[in-house]
């Protein structure tokens, strides 16, 4: 029987999707070059998307972006604020491993900046805005306000970013010193450690990695929180730690760069030399490269159109990074438009390169003269409306089947617990807890004690922390197994269980633990031990000073002791014959200066910073375009017949002439650069406009100074103040003369 032609078509467009719309998208790789063994390939591209900034993976490993492309579109920042910002969900609808289609989950948002996929919704961050949605046929509802003072809006560069899920079942995040988890449906937010600028990341056991502009690797030497647990103390060893003191990186080819003007920015090749951009550590956990690149970091150069490998050596009381290698990068490209801003470890073990892929990285409040002219004379101004997704795989390894956890039984995500790949792990113990499966608390009992798998074991325990079923006898056998990890991360969950019913059965344990004399050990022993000195001096204390004279000499011990005695700091530094034991050492220096603190109520910071505040050049930049650029210009160069030029003004370039020309206003004629502008016109000052402060005007110059001269400079707000009272000899504008004759 035949069938006629048009009922053949429909039939054929609803069995194959109308394939035409698949929009797989080609792009060359012959400029870059990654190391050898391992596979480069770019799995979606313009005009799929553009400016992507962070990615997740649902349940069933569909990528989702967080794209910007309202960042930087020019030179000046252009429309920063406009809701061009959105959420995609990228699929491959072909199965053949590239990304074909995507569709709006959300739009119309102004610069999101992460996020992630937890508790079966969408957490996500649009300045000033922490939010969360859930999820319904791919459509965002119930959206929840998680946090309203999560960052600040204005230059991404400095606002709170990352959202981490780690192994303790909180959410982390860079730029921040707060983290986040829902419990039994309600958010909580408390204090953390204040990390990094751009990424953040952890390892197997729960430590946490970031990095700045200028160094490429910044970590945690113990597990988070473990030393901040006296409000009065605030560590300096132990955290917020520079792993590695090499900074250097290997471009391939002399990229523009910001400030490369400066002596040591460049070499003699004009190539940089130590990084000036780096960001977005990653921890590979993917199990599907080789054995050598277990745990170790990746880390985003973006200005050198680079990503970087180091190595990882833990020592059970800290942490050291080094390079790789020198003289070469585990990825470079010649393609100045390649733009690693952040990494992802992946679902079936690859690694995931996010490129935003645009010119201009750097926002304009920080951007140099320099870069500015480079920027406009190799056109990287017009490199927009790209961005893509790079998938790094190692050449030998077998692709593994992505799960769909919203599928999964209780064993079936028991069983994952102790797979290869961390984000898997990761994804289990979270399915676990989110689905309540406490069928299976016997199953995940017994990994906890008994798997292979060393981390597994840790997975296990914060899955029954999740559910809300540990108990202090569970905790015992856990710290009394020879799986240091889990004893360690046991020792922290036992401050909970803090009673004088477990006061016996905890210093047994803690007299085992002590006799293993094993350094890691030591550490979350000594955090520990405060909760349970107040119920037990006599039994406690001599396991505290043991711990502390076999270790007097190590300041992380130290830490994580001093930590743990909120509460009975006070009795310890009376007690004379423990502060005459250990006079002389680092643990009575700290302790005496943390009750100072705690006398004249002066708090870690990090338990009085409500919010993160803008920075001061962004906050300058905006006050100079919304008081200043109608008459300089947006780009410092002057308007005719209004204002003269700034850029490479010595007016600009010094600051406390500068400050009392935005202060009292200046009258013509002026010279700039030899050439006289008498424009018939006098600058007012500010000095009469009370909402303008002594800190604006700082931001103002901090802004100026960057922007239009060669050497950034601050003054500080105090020495502003100080300069309302100098007026000049008609008490109105400043002269040219008048200036002159101050300078001196």
């Amino acid at each position: 029987m035949r069938i006629p032609f048009i009922p053949l078509f429909i039939i054929s467009c609803i069995l194959f999707s109308c394939q035409e719309s698949f929009k797989e998208t080609e792009v060359s790789l012959d400029s870059y070059k990654i190391e050898e063994g391992f596979e480069l390939e770019v799995i979606a591209a313009e005009p799929l998307l553009e400016a992507p900034v962070a990615i997740d993976f649902d349940a069933k490993g569909r990528m989702w972006v967080a794209q910007m492309p309202g960042y930087m579109n020019d030179i000046q920042g252009s429309g920063e604020d406009e809701p061009t910002g959105s959420i995609l969900i990228l699929e491959d609808l072909d199965d053949d491993g590239l990304v074909d289609h995507s569709k709006v989950f959300m739009d119309s948002l102004v610069m999101p900046r992460a996020l992630a996929h937890v508790y079966g919704g969408l957490l996500y961050a649009e300045p000033p805005y922490l939010w969360f949605v859930d999820i319904e046929n791919d459509q965002p509802v119930n959206k929840v306000l998680v946090d309203s003072v999560y960052t600040v809006e204005g230059n991404p560069e400095h606002q709170p970013n990352g959202l981490e899920l780690n192994i303790d079942n909180w959410i982390y995040n860079a730029k921040s010193n707060f983290r986040y988890r829902r419990t039994a449906g309600v958010w909580r937010k408390e204090p953390t450690t204040f990390r990094g600028q751009w990424g953040i990341t952890h390892d197997n056991f729960g430590r946490l990695y970031y990095n700045d502009n200028s160094r490429i690797l910044l970590g945690d030497y113990v597990l988070p929180n473990t030393t901040i647990g006296n409000k009065y103390f605030a560590p300096k060893s132990t955290l917020d730690k520079l792993l590695t003191t090499d900074q250097r990186v290997y471009p391939v080819h002399a990229a523009s760069v910001n400030r490369g003007y400066a002596k040591g920015v460049l070499n003699a090749d004009s190539i940089l030399v130590n990084a000036t951009a780096a960001c977005s550590p990653l921890v590979y956990r993917g199990g599907a490269f080789t054995e050598s690149y277990d745990q170790n970091v990746f880390i985003c150069i973006p200005e050198g159109n680079l990503v970087k490998r180091a190595l990882l050596t833990f020592t059970g009381d800290s942490v050291i990074a080094k390079q790789a290698w020198q003289n070469k990068e585990f990825l470079t490209s010649t393609d100045e438009g390649f733009r690693p801003v952040s990494l992802k470890n992946g679902p079936e073990g690859s690694m995931y390169i996010i490129d935003m892929h645009r010119g201009i990285i750097g926002h304009h409040a920080y951007m140099s003269p320099y870069l500015r002219e480079k920027v406009k004379a190799d056109k990287l101004d017009t490199l927009v409306n790209f961005g893509r997704i790079l998938k790094v795989n190692h050449r030998d390894a077998l692709a593994d089947v992505i799960p769909d956890f919203d599928a999964l039984g209780a064993a079936e995500l028991v069983s994952l617990l102790s797979n290869k790949n961390g984000w898997v792990r990761d994804r289990a113990q979270h399915y676990l807890i989110l689905r309540e499966l406490t069928q299976a608390t016997d199953a995940i009992k017994n990994v906890a004690l008994n798997s292979k798998n060393k981390f597994s074991r840790v997975h296990a325990l914060y899955v029954l922390e999740g559910w809300g079923v540990l108990s202090f006898d569970f905790l015992v056998e856990v710290m009394n197994t020879d799986n240091i990890e889990a004893a360690s991360h046991a020792l922290i969950l036992s401050k909970r269980f803090v009673s004088e019913e477990n006061i016996d059965k905890a210093v047994s344990v803690f007299k085992s633990i002590l006799k293993k004399n094993e350094l890691g050990l030591d550490v979350y022993l000594g955090s520990s031990l405060g909760s349970w000195l107040a119920l037990s001096e006599e039994e406690v204390t001599p396991i505290m000073m043991e711990i502390l004279k076999r270790r007097k000499l190590n300041s992380t011990i130290t830490e994580a002791v001093i930590s743990g005695l909120t509460g009975v700091d006070t009795s310890i530094s009376s007690n004379k014959a423990i502060m005459d034991t250990l006079k002389h050492t680092e643990f009575v220096n700290k302790l005496v200066r943390s009750l100072s603190d705690k006398t004249n109520e002066k708090m870690n910071s990090i338990y009085t910073r409500k919010s993160i505040n803008e920075d001061n050049r962004t906050s300058g930049a905006k006050m100079f375009h919304q008081i200043c650029a109608s008459c300089h210009g947006a780009n410092g160069n002057g308007i005719d017949g209004l204002a003269p030029p700034l850029m490479g003004s010595e007016h600009v370039k010094n600051t406390e002439r500068l400050a009392l020309i935005i202060l009292h206003g200046l009258e013509g004629p002026v010279h700039v650069n030899g050439e006289e502008y008498n424009i018939n016109l006098a600058m007012p000052g500010l000095i009469r406009n009370e909402t303008i402060t002594d800190k604006d005007i700082a931001d103002i110059i901090s802004y100026v100074t960057n922007a239009f001269s060669d050497v950034p400079k601050t003054l500080r707000k105090e020495r502003i103040n100080e300069l309302r009272s100098v007026k000049s000899s008609t008490g109105m504008e400043f002269k040219e003369e008048e200036l002159k004759a101050l300078d001196k």
